[in-house]
């Protein structure tokens, strides 16, 4: 990992994305550089931006796939998980709160803190 600056390619980032779930620090491992370097390659050369997006957004798939299979095999946990998460107006952990009368909220200084705590406990 002791190369100077410039020694690595794009090619060899490419070679490296396929396979790695979007993860950068499998990605650098497989290049034998650092974390922040394959970061800053990710980021910087759009080619490569474009083929780790791709790696991403097919892990991303691959576990919807597992989860609608889940569905599909009657798991009623994970169709409960879905079902709060895609339809939370119907199927979502709703809480409510209502207060009949006004409430003042304010943020106070850290001398107000301090003296409402040393009043109050």
């Amino acid at each position: 990992m002791n190369r100077r600056k410039g020694q690595y390619t794009v090619k060899q980032f490419m070679k490296a994305i396929p396979g790695s779930g979007g993860v950068v620090s499998t990605i650098a491992m497989r290049v034998g550089c650092t974390w922040g370097t394959a970061d800053k390659y990710l980021k910087e050369h759009a080619t490569l931006t474009a083929a780790y997006n791709d790696e991403k957004s097919k892990i991303d798939d691959m576990a919807v796939g597992v989860v609608i299979s889940n569905i599909q095999a009657g798991d009623v946990t994970t169709a409960k998980w879905w079902l709060s998460r895609k339809r939370p107006d119907e199927f979502g952990d709703k809480q409510e709160i209502t207060h009949k009368g006004g409430i003042d909220f304010r943020a106070m200084t850290d001398q107000e803190l301090d003296d409402y705590i040393d009043r109050h406990g």
